[in-house]
């Protein structure tokens, strides 16, 4: 691949100093830093991702309660192949078919598999962003117009019904880690941080990619939490996904 023809990244920006936090877009970062591929980062505020979709052409993957749509990152432009992709499962896909000589994010027959994973783990995760709403490091100039869209998606009103405090705050916590207990399960190997112990494939990149979220919008005490659960399962695969977590 040419690097002075790099693919185009598009990701949602934090406010300033920016810095990677949505758990989406993270699987992409991890997959296109795990394939090797050159790549360079545009920053989208969070109001601009709709306008920016549209303006590429790229029609969206997702839909609200109400069945409108919902627009969201990331998105890759490839120059090389003239392809734009705007899902992270799809993006994926896309690294492994088009840079053939790259590692594999997908081991052979595991498509199905990980596609079925990717389901469960959002799932999983998504039950639990109440704990990281007030987190969310938002740029203070759009902040406002951020809240008012997490709010409307929410079916809220009130920012401070995004959260949850003291005793509930601490039995969500609990809950979220028995949830994590069964998603611990799938991790059987012991020579190594990954599903199959030594070697990543995306399922690893997919977990990874909300733990970073975690890891910008928990609190600091939680997050430090959080990585000892389970035998420190996730703060030992948060840490071996580091050399694929570069931001260019």
């Amino acid at each position: 691949m040419d690097a002075s023809n790099p693919i185009i990244f598009y990701d949602i920006a934090s406010g300033p100093p920016v810095i990677p936090y949505a758990p989406n877009p993270w699987k992409t970062r991890y997959a296109l830093n795990f394939k090797g591929v050159h790549y360079q980062t545009v920053w989208v505020e969070l109001p601009d991702v709709a306008s920016v979709r549209n303006k590429l052409g790229v029609a969206p993957v997702r839909a609200h309660k109400d069945g409108s749509s919902f627009y969201t990152l990331p998105i890759i432009k490839d120059p090389s192949t003239g392809d734009i992709i705007g899902d992270s499962f799809e993006i994926a896909l896309y690294l492994d078919r088009t840079y053939t000589n790259a590692p594999l994010l997908f081991p052979p027959s595991t498509i199905g598999l990980q596609a079925a994973f990717n389901v469960q783990v959002d799932a999983i995760f998504t039950r639990f962003v109440i704990l990281c709403a007030h987190g969310l490091p938002f740029n203070s100039e759009t902040a406002e117009q951020s809240k008012a869209a997490f709010l409307w998606r929410a079916g809220k009103t009130d920012w401070e019904d995004m959260t949850v405090r003291g005793d509930e705050r601490a039995k969500t916590l609990e809950a979220f880690k028995e949830a994590l207990g069964e998603l611990a399960k799938f991790y059987r190997c012991e020579d190594g941080p990954f599903l199959e112990g030594k070697n990543a494939s995306y399922a690893d990149l997919i977990v990874g990619g909300w733990l970073a979220f975690m890891k910008v919008t928990l609190k600091l005490k939680e997050w430090e939490g959080l990585r000892t659960w389970h035998d420190g399962r996730w703060g030992k695969l948060h840490l071996a996904l580091e050399k694929y977590a570069e931001v260019k």
